[in-house]
């Protein structure tokens, strides 16, 4: 497969080398604070913010939606395939950052403005950016990186894969110890195609 022109805005590649293509970098934890990236922001103005938008997106089974996208507890089903663990209500359910916002501020997002860390935290370009899990497997997961922790085996390679693309299409870097992980994983995985669509 040919490998795409730096300037691709889309573009596939196989897993492995997808994971070549992510940059190694050190990290620097400096400075970081959650408030800088705005969380759960409201930016079509329809009443939905980016948490709901995502549960809504996500349901298995819809939940009872009223007003202004007030979603009704109880009502509702969720995977959370982190744990694969069936979910009724969202009062267990967390929304996670597939690449958590303290990770990508030390790969890259120190460096960027309010704006574009307020559409990271926010993404709903990418159905991998963010995902509705169990609030258990999400603090257990907590600012960790794939060196750090991972999911249950079975989805594993699924996980390595949408990690490896919103990397790339945020322009985020890895450390060391991460892109080594990335790669003995992705060694263990098929070689499927990885698609990439880069964030403005």
């Amino acid at each position: 497969m040919t490998a795409p022109a730096a300037h691709a805005k889309n573009y596939t590649l196989p897993l492995r080398s997808a994971v070549d293509r992510v940059p190694v970098a050190d990290e620097d934890r400096t400075g970081y604070d959650r408030d800088l990236f705005h969380i759960w922001i409201d930016a079509d103005r329809d009443g939905c913010d980016t948490r709901r938008e995502v549960l809504l997106a996500e349901a298995v089974t819809a939940p009872e939606v009223t007003g202004r996208c007030r979603l009704t507890e109880g009502t509702g089903t969720w995977l959370s395939w982190y744990d694969d663990v069936e979910v009724t209500g969202q009062r267990r359910l967390d929304i996670d950052h597939l690449v958590p916002l303290a990770e990508a501020w030390d790969s890259g997002a120190s460096a960027w403005n309010f704006d574009r860390r307020e559409r990271y935290a926010n993404d709903l370009g990418d159905s991998r950016a963010l995902l509705a899990v169990t609030d258990r497997s999400n603090r257990q997961k907590s600012d960790q990186d794939v060196a750090e922790w991972l999911p249950i085996d079975d989805v594993v390679c699924h996980y390595v894969s949408d990690w490896t693309a919103i990397k790339l299409r945020w322009g985020l870097t890895a450390d060391r110890a991460e892109h080594t992980a990335l790669t003995s994983l992705a060694e263990g995985c098929p070689n499927t195609p990885v698609h990439v669509s880069t964030a403005d």
